[in-house]
């Protein structure tokens, strides 16, 4: 049995701390991984991963601490089906606007009778022969509300059962509002929207989560965002090397 130590975390009532993974490289989801983090999040939808580079990630973030998840392309059937088959102990799916698209969501990730996933020979053999008995219980099934709708109707998709949480996409949710974040108006429209979804969550007893950069993550953790990535693979290279080249009189 693999126990996913990142939601045995959150039920808990402890927030997990992940990173956010998209350049393609496997060696920094060991690297990652070995570095502490609870879960890391193969990004599918956005970053340079296929389904065989998907499932060589998934090994390696098991070499270190973190939980191997993944954030699907789209709320798909065969394609939520395939990174589960490849090793994922998380689903991430974007754009879930409805209790109907939630519903889609659990159908695909869980077994039946919550679900619809069929079961596959190929790539669980890796977490034993029992795969089938504590799978369902140990998948952490999380829907991204990213948009004006989602948030309105957050209570009604978060009370769908087989869920376990949500990851608030920021960035998204600004455009779908269309606010401006850089004025107070625009920001405090956002933040209200964002601390809705926390609120939602916590009356249907499900877990809140969000995309956030390193220097935001306490900050959102102290607004009681749980599942929450701390920026990622692309914004620590860049960090690292501004900081090196800044400190060589090379940028300002």
């Amino acid at each position: 049995m693999k126990i996913n130590t990142a939601k045995r975390r959150m039920l808990a009532g402890e927030p997990a701390i992940g990173a956010g993974v998209g350049l393609g490289s496997t060696l920094a989801c060991e690297l990652l991984s070995l570095a502490g983090f609870d879960f890391l999040l193969i990004d599918n939808q956005h970053g340079g991963w296929d389904d065989a580079s998907s499932l060589a990630a998934f090994r390696s973030t098991s070499l270190g601490s973190a939980v191997p998840m993944a954030r699907v392309r789209q709320n798909d059937f065969g394609a939520i089906g395939r990174l589960l088959d490849a090793g994922a102990l998380g689903i991430v799916v974007p754009m879930v606007h409805s209790a109907e698209d939630a519903k889609r969501a659990v159908f695909a990730t869980r077994f039946p009778p919550l679900g619809g996933r069929s079961c596959g020979p190929f790539g669980t053999d890796f977490y034993g022969s029992d795969y089938l008995q504590w799978c369902d219980r140990e998948i952490f099934l999380a829907i991204q509300i990213e948009s004006q709708r989602a948030v309105e109707h957050a209570e009604e998709i978060m009370s769908v059962e087989g869920i376990d949480g949500c990851w608030a996409g920021p960035a998204d949710l600004a455009l779908s509002m269309g606010v401006d974040l850089t004025t107070a108006a625009g920001f405090e429209a956002h933040e209200a929207a964002l601390l809705s979804v926390v609120q939602a969550c916590r009356n249907t007893g499900k877990i809140p989560g969000i995309a956030t950069g390193g220097d935001e993550a306490d900050r959102r953790v102290a607004q009681g965002f749980q599942f929450v990535t701390a920026g990622g693979d692309r914004t620590y290279l860049l960090d690292g090397a501004r900081r090196i080249l800044r400190k060589m009189g090379r940028l300002d």
